[in-house]
């Protein structure tokens, strides 16, 4: 009888072909490991929705195979979707001690926290879980305690290096830990899964610590207030701030609630450290010259509700932008986010702030490895298998690119996309099959009960507006007892539009006299023939489609 052959599976369920949304299974017999489980947020035309978390219902339909879930690091998008998944899969969690922490003040805001299992990890520690062992590995990252995963499974040694960037100078910790990426590299890599987000970009990162002098030199020059954007999740960066306002003698205050969860935790945690007295309430602002004073904020992407917003529009409850202010956005632009950012560096600068944002000095680098830092891990790691992760198609694509150029075989890369399996046995390895994948919008309290039917009635509400026709029918006669009656929302105002409206109610009557023949009427197709009637004279008359509701009433 032929021995059944040993299958490891590799599936991404995000983060593949997208920037966000990270999750990956790994799975081998009857034990699966999931790395990360994070959330993406929402595009444009995802009108009203709030974020956007991975369908894991491959994984539901296994739960019983699920040994545990491991954390690479504390980012939205590697965690944010884990208080809506243990509501359903409720397993062992493990990461580092700030990766836990911020995620502690999620599942606590969603009443989780006594029923779920965290288990603290340090960097280089090793455990086992179920029939994979797992390495944490020491790496640098824009937020403190990041680790990449090395995992023993039954067939070979899987790295997932996590998001990272090479920075000999780290503000926190020490380096990558290269040494181990060597060794793991002599005994034999079977598959690397690599950040490529930046792939793209030649050269290497800068250090964080660039971040620092030229906050040294701007917090040197400043006269007045100074006021510096950042994401939450820095905490490397807001110990650069402070450390900018210790040395010229300034206080902090701190704006934003994510960026207040951030620092209590991590200054709980030694992660982030300040002299007693440095921090002090937003409330207090007004008791100290405008030279003492520096202000952290959220709100780097313009997002409309942040506490830089607030304060560009004037409607910030707590700080009002005054001439002489100093905004700094140490921040770079998300794709897509420009137009918003933009709109709120010129409100800024219209309330007589001064601006300084990346494009004119270096307030930011990145937390992500360009493509020579990359070519160093392949390096190091000399894999058999290859599959680029963290990335749109076009950086997966390059990527793979580079892992060629770097003398690796096409046969041996794989770009995939999400749901699709890499299998990888003895004999060698493929892409085959499909698990399902792909996105569950949550809005408001609701997870996943707005799909794309409901998303497409938005956009045609938002582009055209809505009619509604309400209309009084006889029941034993067919007759209109009263109306039509036309109320329109967000296409014409009725007032302005007399005319156009009584000719629609024309056309209403018109056909519901089509109908009268039948008397006993299925109210559906009445409802349909003053749908397509009105359509087709609203169309020709005023070349939008705005979406009609007909309501029939009987008495």
């Amino acid at each position: 009888m032929a021995r059944k052959k040993k299958k490891l599976k590799v599936i991404p369920l995000g983060g593949v072909q997208e920037i966000g949304k990270n999750i990956t299974v790994i799975e081998y017999e009857d034990d699966i490991l999931v790395i990360d489980c994070g959330l993406t947020f929402p595009e444009d035309e995802m009108l009203g929705i709030d974020l956007v978390i991975p369908d894991v219902s491959y994984l539901t339909k296994n739960k019983e195979k699920i040994k545990g879930i491991v954390l690479t690091h504390g980012h939205e998008d590697h965690i944010g979707a884990l208080p809506y998944v243990l509501k359903d899969i409720n397993v062992p969690v493990y990461g580092t001690r700030l990766t836990l922490a911020l995620l502690e003040n999620k599942l606590s805001e969603h009443g989780l926290l006594q029923q779920v299992q965290l288990n603290v990890v340090k960097q280089g520690q090793v455990i086992e879980i179920g029939c994979f062992k797992v390495e944490f590995l020491r790496t640098t990252h824009s937020i403190a305690d990041s680790v990449a995963l090395a995992i023993e499974t039954p067939l070979g040694v899987i790295v997932h290096t996590g998001d990272f960037k090479i920075d000999y100078t780290p503000i926190e910790g020490e380096p990558m830990d290269f040494a181990r990426l060597a060794e793991l590299g002599k005994k034999g890599v079977l598959l690397l899964m690599c950040d490529s987000t930046n792939v793209e970009r030649e050269g290497y990162t800068m250090s964080e610590r660039t971040v620092g002098n030229t906050f040294e030199e701007i917090f040197m020059k400043a006269k007045g207030r100074i006021i510096v954007a950042t994401f939450a999740s820095n905490v490397h960066r807001i110990q650069q701030i402070v450390n900018a306002s210790v040395q010229f003698n300034r206080k902090v205050a701190v704006c934003g609630r994510s960026l207040i969860n951030v620092v209590d935790v991590a200054s709980k945690l030694g992660y982030l450290t300040a002299p007693e007295g440095t921090f002090i309430d937003v409330d207090e602002i007004d008791e100290y010259p405008l030279n003492r004073i520096v202000i952290i904020t959220t709100g780097t992407q313009g997002e409309p509700m942040s506490a830089l917003s607030r304060m560009a529009a004037s409607e910030h409850k707590k700080v009002e932008i005054i001439p002489g202010d100093l905004v700094i956005i140490s921040a770079s632009p998300i794709p897509g986010n420009e137009k918003l950012i933009f709109r709120v560096i010129n409100e800024l600068f219209k309330r007589g702030a001064e601006v300084i944002y990346e494009s004119l000095a270096d307030v930011h680098v990145s937390g992500h490895a360009c493509k020579e830092e990359i070519k160093l891990i392949h390096t190091l790691l000399k894999p058999k298998y290859f599959m680029p992760i963290h990335g749109e198609y076009r950086h997966l694509r390059q990527h793979a690119n580079l892992a060629r150029e770097l003398g690796m075989s096409p046969e041996n890369i794989f770009v995939t996309e999400i749901g699709r399996v890499l299998e990888i046995t003895e004999d060698g390895c493929k892409l085959n099959g499909t698990v399902p994948a792909g996105r569950v919008f949550v809005d408001g309290l609701g997870v996943g009960d707005v799909g794309n039917i409901v998303l497409r009635d938005r956009k045609h509400l938002s582009q055209d507006g809505l009619i509604v026709i309400v209309v009084t029918i006889e029941r034993e006669t067919g007759n209109l007892v009263a109306g039509p009656d036309i109320i329109s929302r967000g296409f014409v105002y009725v007032r302005e539009s007399e005319d156009l409206m009584e000719e629609a109610r024309i056309v209403t009557r018109n056909a519901l006299m089509k109908c009268e023949n039948k008397k006993k009427t299925d109210w559906s197709t009445v409802k349909n023939i003053i749908r397509e009637d009105l359509r087709e004279f609203l169309y020709e008359k005023t070349k939008r489609n705005p979406m009609i509701l007909p309501i029939i009433m009987e008495v």
